[in-house]
């Protein structure tokens, strides 16, 4: 599969990031789309609603970023997380949670699997647009 390229914020050209999404909400998920579809740099990899699901499509091809809910039509985001950590098969894609549930149970449950970046659904869709943005163009990540 041949990607374009686009140029980064020192001008250079770099890949698109590929971002996979696991979430169940049809409507959450529609939302996501569209605004990936309008941010430079990135490109709408596939997504699932399911944890099995989820494992299958990562395990196929890689992604850049992994943006996942906690919960889920069939499982979790976090026993999602758990079993990608314990496979053998190397991940190193930035992960985020963007979920309802980001208590700081959630939180420190979702750094030992190597979340990152955490966004609550209900108030910082703008903030993650944002970050993601700033992927896509190549800047620092903050």
């Amino acid at each position: 599969m041949s990607h374009t390229t686009t140029p980064d914020a020192t001008g250079a050209s770099v890949a698109p990031l590929r971002i996979f999404l696991v979430e169940d909400s049809v409507a959450v998920r529609d939302l996501m789309i569209d605004t990936l579809k309008e941010i430079p740099g990135v490109i709408f990899a596939g997504f699932a609603e399911e944890e099995a699901d989820a494992l299958k499509k990562i395990d196929a091809e890689s992604f850049d970023v992994l943006i996942l809910d906690i919960e889920l039509k069939q499982g979790n985001g976090m026993n999602l997380l758990r079993t990608l950590a314990e496979s053998h098969k190397p991940l190193n894609s930035l992960k985020i949670i963007f979920s309802n549930n980001v208590s700081n149970a959630f939180r420190r449950a979702g750094e030992k699997y190597g979340v990152r970046f955490f966004f609550d659904k209900s108030s910082e869709f703008t903030k993650l647009r944002d970050f993601l943005t700033a992927l896509g163009t190549g800047l620092p990540d903050h």
